[in-house]
């Protein structure tokens, strides 16, 4: 949910009068399975609840109801109803999550883009806060792609972490080999962002060889996180109010310490050094070597079995064998240590200490990708300025997509 950044509607109508006056590729050559990041799949929520954090909260629904994203519950008050019914309970002897008690959810469009172009089902606005995939989808329609035929989607449960999504992952299989299928045996294009990618990695590396081979033409990343970002330990010490005006960071910390994914998202020691402070406080710093005692110090010790969970799922970055094009932005100031002063740990907001990266990811983790350049083939582009999530509407990166796409 951190790599979703709510934005107002912005001057990016120009790409959408760019996109309709380009000539079309003609027919694909290729399909396309689009993989959303954290925060880029609805979640639906279905409630039988005992009890509620507020008076206001409904119990009980007769149907599922858009849990995420839904502008209408991000209002004050009204958001502890949201976090409490999109919060998971961490079951330290199976190494799981589950839902909230009383909640169920489900993740609605696999397969289709729908799901995956738009993040409020209620609220469909070109490059708005409610938009996602939507101009790449539509910039791939007006090349002579067709929707949930020759472009599709692969949504799934953000909160977790590679180790809860093995369900996904064998549906993500079927989807591609049915892709293949449907569009004349053509090898499947997999373009995934953010998050997504660090899946699909663990993805791919669970794949045999002729598998990927048959099925896999290439891999396109976009704002791929591949060893994590300082960010998420933000969300870990005083949470983050996604810039929604009104919402205090404190109201919805709960929620985003509860995910997996979080944990997962966290910088990786191969990474970051011993020796560089992450996060600053009066008398204490801490480093990728102190997250068991930065996580007693916020008496949140769950966290740090979370963490233990999953740390090991890409640490090794070991190569997918398929070919990768790794885009993406860079020169947006982007958080690189977070410094508390006195009072302030942890429940109030730090000074951000600026670093390189696309607002949300360090640039050594963008750049992850070409560890693998001495293995196999992997084309890295950068773009100048283009933030993490506006990645997925700049123009200069759909016209950079175009191209790729004509190969």
């Amino acid at each position: 949910m951190w790599f979703i950044k709510l934005r107002l509607c912005s001057c990016s109508s120009f790409l959408l009068i760019l996109i309709l006056i380009c000539p079309s590729l003609g027919k694909p050559k290729n399909p396309v399975i689009l993989v959303p990041g954290d925060g880029g799949s609805q979640i639906l929520a279905k409630l039988n609840k005992s009890s509620v954090v507020h008076y206001i909260c409904e119990k009980t629904t007769a149907d599922y109801y858009s849990l995420w994203l839904n502008l209408e519950m991000m209002i004050p008050e009204v958001i502890d109803c949201f976090v409490d019914n999109m919060r998971l309970v961490y079951h330290p002897e199976n190494h799981t999550t589950s839902n909230s008690p009383g909640v169920d959810t489900k993740i609605p469009g696999f397969g289709k883009t729908e799901h995956i172009e738009w993040l409020d089902p209620d609220v469909h606005v070109h490059y708005s806060s409610t938009s996602y995939y939507n101009p790449i989808v539509e910039a791939l329609v007006l090349w002579g792609y067709e929707r949930d035929v020759s472009i599709r989607g692969a949504p799934y449960d953000f909160r977790k972490a590679p180790n809860e999504l093995g369900q996904f992952f064998f549906d993500f299989q079927l989807l591609v080999e049915d892709t293949y299928v449907k569009n004349n045996n053509s090898k499947v294009i997999v373009l995934a962002h953010s998050m997504g990618n660090a899946n699909m990695l663990y993805f791919f590396n669970q794949r045999p060889q002729s598998w990927k081979d048959k099925f896999i033409k290439f891999w396109i990343s976009l704002s791929g996180v591949w060893a994590g970002a300082v960010k998420p330990l933000r969300l870990m010490a005083s949470g983050d109010s996604l810039n929604i005006p009104l919402v205090s960071a404190m109201s919805i910390r709960i929620e985003q310490r509860s995910m997996m994914s979080t944990a997962f998202l966290m910088p990786s020691d191969k990474f970051w050094g011993n020796n560089e402070v992450l996060v600053s406080r009066p008398g204490k710093n801490y480093t990728v070597n102190d997250y068991e005692q930065f996580f007693k110090d916020l008496f949140f010790s769950t966290g740090y079995s979370m963490r233990k969970d999953v740390d090991h799922l890409i640490r090794d970055l070991k190569p997918p064998m398929v070919d990768v094009y790794c885009l993406h932005g860079t020169n947006v100031s982007t958080p690189g240590m977070l410094n508390y002063s006195e009072g302030q740990w942890p429940d109030s907001q730090p000074t951000v200490v600026p670093d390189n990266g696309d607002g949300t990811v360090n640039i050594r983790s963008l750049q992850g990708c070409l560890a693998w350049q001495k293995s196999q083939k992997v084309v890295h582009k950068v773009f100048n300025k283009v933030e993490h999530t506006e990645i997925l509407m700049d123009k200069d990166v759909i016209d950079y997509l175009k191209t790729i796409l004509k190969s």
